[in-house]
């Protein structure tokens, strides 16, 4: 009968095939660490073909980098790689617990190793924010002189915590938190690799593997401790498998999954109840559902793309700024991720909820796109059609155009729609907000263009 337990599955081994011993007791997420950069999951923006970093580590060359991201998406394991194609020293420690002394020892190991075998050092600091200025400027001269090639990882802005001097002779690279997409292919290689759990013969429900990724928070460690916690807690059926569903995987990351399915009738409940808030003008219950949705496990960034939508849709040009907040948001969050990230689409929501409404954005695209439909390629009039050679304008391209900027206002009257859509006005602002200026605009405008009797 297989043990319940999963140490004493893993010591209960035949002694002509022993367990090597870091495979029983290092923890998961030291033995996943990829031994070659093709074994990396995410970051392809760095790590995919024709990239800084895939480029770097095919030439066997480091450089000083800074490595910017959140926690658990491969900073210590790139700068392992890097240094390892390299064939270079990699001296690893934590800006937390070093000081200068350790800084002076790893300078004097570095002297010595290129005095005595030519070999570079490569010097990796975790958390290198931590550093005071003078621990950072003792880095200086031996990252200029190449003694050192330095790689920090740092969890915040490299801006506003790192000296300019150092961040002068090193790269900053932004790594992004790891997609569901990546997440998944580690859960398997996880549970299928023998130095992972593959002696186990562990899988997961659909339930718990969509409720593992999701309270990862795109942190490949947390979700390697929670995947491996939560295979030890399950029972082996006969056969010796081991299948982890939803309640044990609540138990192992202490948390509750909540009754939210992603692609069922929920998620089109909970993202009408966020559409209609945001129209309603709700700022309150607008930040309801859309914590509801992102407690539940929602994309972000599908949540970041409803709302700036919903900024053409709902919002138009009563409220400009509302689109480029929109884009700006989207951009804070693949900058910062979950759940730094999180309140950007909190100051989205709001600033949606509160301001002035108009579909008339909506509605003028609606209708001109049902006039392209209904009516096809109709020709563009004469007048208003490029001209670039002499037999074009022979044939009457361009003739009797107006140009705007000779005449008052830059009003003009000449024909701009094709003669079956004479007179059509697809744009009709609502006059509120921004577009109360356009409506008064455009009303000035038709005035003096109107034929005096």
């Amino acid at each position: 009968m297989a043990p319940d337990n999963l140490y004493d599955n893993l010591n209960d081994k035949p002694k002509d095939n022993p367990q090597p011993f870091e495979t029983t007791f290092t923890p998961l997420a030291q033995r996943m660490r990829p031994a070659v950069l093709d074994d990396f999951i995410g970051q392809n923006h760095l790590v995919g073909p024709e990239k800084l970093l895939r480029l770097m580590y095919e030439e066997s060359r480091v450089a000083s980098l800074i490595l910017w991201g959140p926690p658990g998406v491969g900073k210590t394991s790139l700068a392992r790689l890097l240094a390892q194609k390299a064939k270079s020293e990699f001296v690893e420690f934590s800006a937390v617990l070093a000081g200068i002394k350790d800084v002076r020892d790893v300078v004097a190991r570095a002297q010595s190793l290129r005095r005595l075998s030519a070999k570079g050092t490569v010097l990796f600091v975790d958390e290198i924010h931590r550093f005071n200025k003078a621990q950072q400027d003792a880095f200086l001269p031996h990252v200029e002189n190449g003694l050192i090639t330095l790689i920090g990882a740092t969890t915040e802005n490299p801006s506003f915590e790192i000296i300019p001097a150092l961040i002068s002779r090193a790269r900053v690279l932004v790594l992004e938190p790891l997609s569901f997409e990546d997440l998944t292919l580690l859960t398997h290689k996880a549970l299928t690799e023998d130095r992972g759990l593959g002696r186990l013969k562990g899988s997961l429900t659909d339930a718990a593997l969509n409720f593992l990724i999701q309270t990862s928070g795109g942190d490949a460690r947390s979700l390697l401790n929670a995947l491996e916690l939560a295979i030890s807690l399950v029972k082996p059926q006969a056969n010796g498998a081991r299948v982890i569903e939803l309640p044990i995987l609540e138990e192992a990351v202490q948390k509750k999954a909540w009754r939210y399915d992603k692609s069922g009738e929920e998620h089109y409940n909970l993202i009408s109840a966020l559409h209609k808030s945001l129209r309603d003008s709700d700022p309150d219950a607008a930040l309801y559902w859309l914590a509801r949705m992102l407690e539940g496990g929602e994309d972000p960034v599908y949540l970041l793309r409803r709302m700036i939508r919903f900024a053409s849709e709902d919002i138009g040009l009563a409220d400009p700024v509302a689109l480029m907040l929109g884009t700006s948001c989207l951009d804070s969050y693949r900058l910062l991720g979950s759940p730094e990230g999180d309140l950007a689409l909190a100051h989205l929501a709001l600033h949606l909820a509160c301001a002035p409404k108009s579909n008339a954005v909506y509605v003028a695209f609606g209708e001109a796109r049902a006039d392209a439909q209904k009516y096809g390629p109709l020709p563009v009039p004469l007048n208003i059609r490029n001209a670039p050679t002499r037999l074009m304008k022979n044939l009457g391209y361009g003739r009797d155009y107006q140009y705007a900027h000779n005449y008052e206002d830059e009003l003009v009257d000449q024909e701009r729609f094709p003669e079956e859509l004479k007179g059509r006005e697809y744009y009709r602002p609502k006059g509120r907000g921004r577009e109360k200026a356009i409506l008064e605009y455009l009303n000035a405008r038709k005035a003096k263009l109107k034929p005096k009797d």
